[in-house]
C-alpha cells in the first residue's frame, strides 16, 4: 500500500486555511463502549477536560473569531463542566455542536438535557448507525437502539429535527462492517422514511461517516483478521477531489489535557501540533497564528477521511 504521504506529495501536502471550528474534546468517559469509536471511551475511563483548561478554551475563543465550538468526548455531557463551557460559548456569540450518543439523556441527573439544549439553540449530533435494532445493538450494546429511538422521540416533542425550525438534530451513520458507507443522500432518504413510519421521529440530515482504522477498532478488525483488507479497501478507494474539504482544512481539535491537535483522529494517536522547536501546543498559551496556514500531520489512517466520497465530522465531502 502507498503510503498516504506519497499519495498527496503533488498538492505539497495539506496546510490548514482559516479556522471556522474549535472542536473540543471533553475526555473518555462514556456510558456506552462502542465497537466501533475511535476515542475508546467507556464507562471505565476516567480521563476529564477540567475547569481550568476548560476556562482556557474559552479565553481562546474569545480572543479568535472562531464561530462553531463543537464539543465531543466521551460522552460531553457527563464531563461536570459541560453546562458551563455550553453556556460560556454562546455568551460569546459561538454556534455550539453536540456530538451525543442519544442514551446519555437517561443517564442519572441528566433528564433536563433536552430542554437545556433548546435553551441555548446547541446543534446536535447524534449517533445512530443503523435504523435497525439488531445493527445498532451489535455495535453500540444491548438496549442502546430503543434508548436512541426514546431520546429523539423526546427532542421531537420539544422541536428538534423540524425542517422549518431552527432547532438542528443531525444523525450519524456508521457502518457496521469494514466498508464504506452507501451513498449519503440516498440514505439519508431510507433514514426519514423509515423512521417517520415506524416511531413518528423526524431530523434534518444524515451524515454518513467512514470508521477509522485506529485504536479499539483497529484492535477489532484485527481480532477478525480484517485489518489488512480493510486498509487496502481504503487505499484502493482514495479520491482525491475530497483533499480540499477534509475537516482538518478548516479545523483544530483540543485534547482533555489541552493539547492541540489538527483533528480528533491524530489526538487518539498521539500527533500534536509541534511549533518550531518541537514542542507541542497547549490552549493555555495558544494563538490563532500558530495554527493558521499551518502544515497538517497525515498518515495512512488519513485514508478512511479520503476514500470514495470523503468522511468528516459533517459527513460525506464530495
Amino acid at each position: 500500500m502507498q503510503p498516504f504521504s506519497h499519495k498527496i506529495h503533488p498538492t505539497n501536502g495539506l496546510t490548514r486555511r482559516a479556522i471556522d471550528t474549535l472542536q473540543v474534546n471533553l475526555g473518555r468517559y462514556c456510558n456506552l463502549a462502542c465497537i466501533h469509536c475511535h476515542v475508546e471511551s467507556g464507562p471505565t475511563r476516567t480521563e476529564m477536560m477540567n475547569r481550568e483548561m476548560v476556562d482556557a478554551v474559552l479565553r481562546f475563543l474569545a480572543s479568535s473569531n472562531i464561530s462553531a465550538l463543537d464539543i465531543t468526548g466521551g460522552a460531553p455531557e457527563l464531563n461536570p463542566n459541560f453546562d458551563y463551557l455550553v453556556e460560556s460559548a454562546v455568551g460569546l456569540g459561538r454556534h455550539v455542536m453536540d456530538r451525543c450518543n442519544l442514551t446519555v439523556i437517561f443517564e442519572p441527573g441528566k433528564d433536563y438535557l433536552p430542554e437545556f439544549f433548546k435553551k441555548h439553540q446547541v446543534e446536535l449530533v447524534c449517533s445512530l448507525p443503523c435504523y435497525s435494532q439488531e445493527n445498532v445493538d451489535k455495535q453500540r450494546g444491548k438496549g442502546t437502539f430503543d434508548s436512541s429511538i426514546r431520546a429523539l422521540q423526546r427532542l421531537n416533542d420539544i422541536g428538534y429535527g423540524q425542517a422549518d425550525g431552527n432547532l438542528i438534530l443531525n444523525l450519524v451513520y456508521n457502518p457496521v462492517g469494514p466498508h464504506l458507507p452507501p451513498p449519503q443522500e440516498k440514505l439519508e432518504q431510507d433514514y426519514k422514511r423509515i423512521l417517520v413510519e415506524n416511531f413518528g421521529i423526524a431530523f434534518n440530515h444524515l451524515y454518513c461517516l467512514t470508521n477509522m482504522p485506529i485504536t479499539r477498532y483497529a484492535t477489532h478488525l484485527k481480532l477478525r483478521g480484517e485489518y489488512d483488507c480493510y486498509l487496502e479497501l481504503l487505499a484502493n478507494n482514495f479520491n482525491g477531489a475530497t483533499l480540499d474539504q477534509v475537516m482538518c482544512r478548516n479545523l483544530i481539535s483540543v485534547g482533555w489535557e489541552g493539547l492541540i491537535y489538527d483533528c480528533d483522529f491524530n489526538q487518539m494517536l498521539n500527533l500534536p501540533i509541534r511549533d518550531r522547536a518541537g514542542k507541542p501546543l497547549h490552549i493555555s498559551s495558544l494563538s490563532i497564528e500558530q495554527v493558521r496556514n499551518h502544515a497538517i500531520t497525515v498518515g495512512n489512517h488519513c485514508y478512511a477521511c479520503t476514500a470514495g466520497a470523503g468522511s468528516s465530522c459533517g459527513g460525506t465531502l464530495v
